[in-house]
């Protein structure tokens, strides 16, 4: 959406907003910033950046609030849960909001105004129509500019490629429990430095997040990042899961829609309004105002 909109396929955006976990890839973070560079500064679009915090460092932190991540569980009696999810919330919407009240002129805790508000464009494709929802709050009105174009994943990736943007990386958390196996072995052989800090993340985590939820109770088990339940460096992750294979298919096959499982991992990373581990919620990294 960002390049259509700095090369004048869609109308000029006046904003795109970056929500940074502070623990993202650094491919993601050189990409941002090459993103920056040749599409969005030369378009005169500002990419703003919000955060709530480093994910990583709060989650290992007793004294602070944590909004808890989605962690396999593995309970005393040894049954199997998981952990609620929060930090989608916490560390991607909420920033976002408030950035756009100040935008608009009214931080919270301001009221906005019922005739005030700011269009979003949401990155959602014809592959995923059924996310395509309206925002929670007045002062936010979703639009989905791809699905109005008729996009497919398939055109939004050859339209990248044309633009030399073929190596576009996809944005989660380095150590989200939404991975499935491909991610994982991929940050194993391609950044030996990244997959010691998710191992060690996933060492730390066994008792849970140091804060387990807003109340602060400690878990009754073991937590862990793989859905295996076992630690990660000695998770299967070589193992080729059905989602994987269907990843693949779409590769060779654009007219075949990928098909995805939460238990085989979070093919397409996750995103404000769209984190991939639930289905009732929407998409994009990138939040583009006008």
């Amino acid at each position: 959406m960002l390049a259509l909109s700095a090369n004048g396929h869609l109308p000029k955006a006046e904003y795109a907003i970056f929500a940074d976990t502070g623990w993202e890839p650094r491919a993601v973070y050189r990409h941002l910033n090459r993103l920056e560079k040749e599409i969005a500064a030369p378009a005169g679009i500002p990419i703003l950046r919000v955060s709530s915090g480093n994910i990583r460092r709060d989650a290992l932190d007793p004294g602070h609030r944590f909004a808890s991540m989605p962690l396999y569980i593995l309970n005393q009696d040894g049954k199997q849960g998981m952990t609620r999810r929060q930090c989608t919330g916490e560390y991607k919407i909420k920033p976002i909001k408030r950035q756009v009240r100040e935008l608009l002129g009214y931080p919270y805790p301001q009221r906005v105004p019922k005739d005030v508000f700011v269009e979003q464009w949401v990155g959602i494709s014809t592959d995923e129509f059924h996310r395509a929802k309206d925002a929670d709050v007045r002062y936010m009105h979703n639009r989905h500019p791809l699905i109005e174009l008729g996009w497919s994943r398939s055109d939004c990736v050859r339209y990248l490629t044309a633009l030399g943007l073929a190596d576009t990386p996809k944005s989660s958390c380095l150590g989200c429990p939404f991975h499935g196996n491909a991610q994982w072995r991929h940050i194993r052989d391609t950044s030996p430095e990244e997959w010691r800090d998710v191992v060690e993340f996933d060492a730390a985590i066994r008792a849970g997040n140091a804060r387990a939820n807003a109340g602060g109770n400690r878990l009754l088990g073991q937590a862990f990042l793989h859905r295996s339940r076992v630690p990660l460096d000695q998770a299967p992750i070589d193992h080729v899961t059905a989602a994987e294979w269907t990843a693949r298919q779409q590769e060779l096959d654009d007219r075949a829609p990928m098909k995805e499982e939460l238990e085989n991992g979070v093919v397409d990373g996750c995103s404000p309004w769209a984190c991939r581990g639930e289905t009732d919620l929407m998409q994009d990294d990138f939040g583009l105002a006008s």
